[in-house]
């Protein structure tokens, strides 16, 4: 065990971590990108893929296209939160696979709604929330309900945290 003054990292036997120009590997074939902690505005970000949607100089409508996809993403996981797919009466276990298949795909769908928001890019959130806001009011809302009763208004439980 050392007892040196120094300011080195414990454990590791008075090394240093390595310096970031030493290291090898995926990092040095790629643009040292910097990954945004905060909400920042632009048109240049990242959003569910590497490289996507891409310079906004190149290619300046992707970056519309992404937030389009990201906003019809949110819509889906709304409508699949609130529609009625089975008919009552059908077999228990079709009606618990198809349950649990449209359960997985609403899943999958949020999580990459909520790694599309994760890019930190205020577009991106602005749009998500929107989309959850519209797919809630077409589909989850009063407004546009053709009967009164409320007894079972989905084939999925409510989603949960």
């Amino acid at each position: 065990m050392e007892h040196g003054h120094d300011h080195d990292m414990p454990g590791m036997g008075g090394m240093a971590p390595p310096s970031p120009m030493s290291m090898t590997g995926p990092m040095q074939q790629h643009d040292m990108m910097m990954m945004h902690m905060t909400f920042f505005w632009g048109r240049s970000a990242e959003i569910l893929f590497s490289g996507w949607p891409g310079s906004s100089d190149e290619r300046p409508y992707m970056y519309f296209v992404a937030l389009l996809f990201v906003f019809v993403l949110s819509i889906l996981v709304e409508w699949l939160s609130h529609c009625r797919l089975m008919k009552p009466g059908s077999n228990h276990v079709a009606a618990g696979l198809v349950q649990t298949l449209l359960h997985a795909l609403r899943v999958g769908l949020a999580y990459m709604v909520m790694l599309a928001i994760m890019s930190f890019n205020g577009g991106v959130f602005l749009v998500a929330v929107a989309g959850h806001a519209l797919g809630f009011l077409f589909f989850g809302s009063r407004v546009f309900k053709r009967t009164q009763n409320p007894a079972k208004t989905s084939d999925l439980p409510p989603a949960s945290c």
